[in-house]
């Protein structure tokens, strides 16, 4: 494990730590008044669900296949509750310091109350049983948009792009059949998938299981795929990249290719190439020398949706992104409307056009509260 990656999951253990303690120690503190042994259950609780998240993927090559789903799944829940704890928790502690200066709060909610925590668990479990149905159910969204350059006999061309899909312990081959079974009855004539298409923690006994299902994808050009940056955060972006091979689908690396002689189809390795490897992805412009963008569309597939004017300067056309989940659960959409100029929809920017997905799969929680997954359909026609 390269150091960039260690520094990256120390960063990730040491935040992840620092948060479980703040929630064991207001936790405790709620408890502590009326039920003082119950305060103390609380926190070895937290102590022991908090290292399952960690513990469990290293334990996952050990144990019998069905006992590792089931800790990564209690783990994965936990991430979630952990940090709808840690918001919800922060948050009342906020008001209960603007409460000394403006008198807020009646009398019995001034310091932590054991009914409190009654309230916030059912709020909690409710969330996290439509969180996980909605999770399960994703949509078909549809895009109609032209591109004016023609200079073939192609006149349309109908794309499926999926991104996100996050194949692992949690999002296993079920969900990855049902999504083929869901592309093919749309007959799409180009299948992108556009990144993160495996998680950190690959689920071994289905990795058999998983060309297989890619191999039944049915497009008139075939699927085409970019690394996102879990390929690279896990270390398996060549590992990855050869299953999709031998699965028929082709991986686009800082390359391009011509498609029926009516398009550009380009797909741009992931930005965390730099962070977690020796070299960086190319530039956008150098990687497009000798492509006529003047005379044929440009199609590019970016699994990041960042500096969109990068895009539209060197002559793309299209760009399919994801990447942004959404936020995957209310509120940290609030969050990505800031990070990104489009977090997800359509995007119209002088030349360029971009569409950004909010994905068809999960990471960690297994859980969409605020947004639903999704496979894109793009019926694009030239003139």
């Amino acid at each position: 494990m390269g150091y960039k990656r260690l520094l990256f999951y120390g960063a990730f253990l040491l935040l992840y730590g620092l948060i479980n303690f703040f929630i064991a120690l207001r936790g405790g503190q709620a408890l502590s008044g009326s039920y003082p042994r119950l305060a103390w259950a609380w926190g070895i609780f937290v102590l022991l669900v908090s290292l399952l998240f960690p513990v469990s993927r290293w334990l996952s090559h050990l144990l019998p296949h069905e006992i590792s789903r089931a800790l990564i799944m209690v783990a994965s829940y936990w991430l979630g509750a952990m940090y709808y704890l840690f918001v919800i928790i922060l948050a009342l502690d906020l008001v209960r310091l603007a409460d000394r200066f403006i008198n807020l709060l009646p009398a019995n909610l001034k310091t932590p109350h054991p009914g409190v925590a009654a309230v916030l668990f059912g709020i909690l479990l409710v969330l996290f049983v439509y969180g996980t149905w909605n999770a399960c159910h994703p949509r078909i969204i549809h895009y109609d948009l032209s591109i004016a350059k023609k200079s073939s006999p192609l006149d349309k061309l109908r794309i499926v792009m999926v991104s996100d899909i996050h194949l692992g312990w949690i999002v296993g081959t079920n969900r990855l059949n049902a999504m083929v079974d869901s592309i093919n009855p749309l007959q799409p004539d180009l299948v992108l998938l556009v990144g993160d298409i495996v998680d950190e923690g690959a689920d071994l006994e289905a990795e058999e299981e998983i060309p297989r299902a890619f191999k039944r994808i049915k497009s008139r050009y075939g699927t085409f795929a970019v690394p996102g940056n879990h390929e690279y955060i896990s270390g398996q972006v060549y590992r990855v990249g050869k299953f999709l091979q031998d699965a028929g689908v082709t991986v686009l690396r800082d390359r391009y290719i011509k498609v029926d002689d009516g398009f550009y189809l380009v797909g741009r390795d992931d930005l965390n190439r730099g962070g977690f490897s020796q070299n960086r992805r190319k530039d956008l412009r150098e990687l497009l020398q000798g492509l006529d963008s003047e005379l044929l569309p440009v199609i590019l597939m970016d699994h990041q949706p960042f500096k969109l004017e990068e895009a539209d300067r060197t002559g793309v056309d299209l760009q399919f992104s994801g990447h942004t989940h959404l936020g995957q659960f209310f509120p940290n959409n609030l969050i990505t409307h800031k990070l990104y100029e489009r977090d997800w929809g359509y995007l119209r920017k002088d030349h360029l056009q971009a569409i950004i997905s909010c994905g068809y799969g999960t990471w960690g929680p297994p859980i969409r509260i605020g947004n639903r997954p999704e496979i894109v359909v793009a019926d694009v026609r030239f003139k």
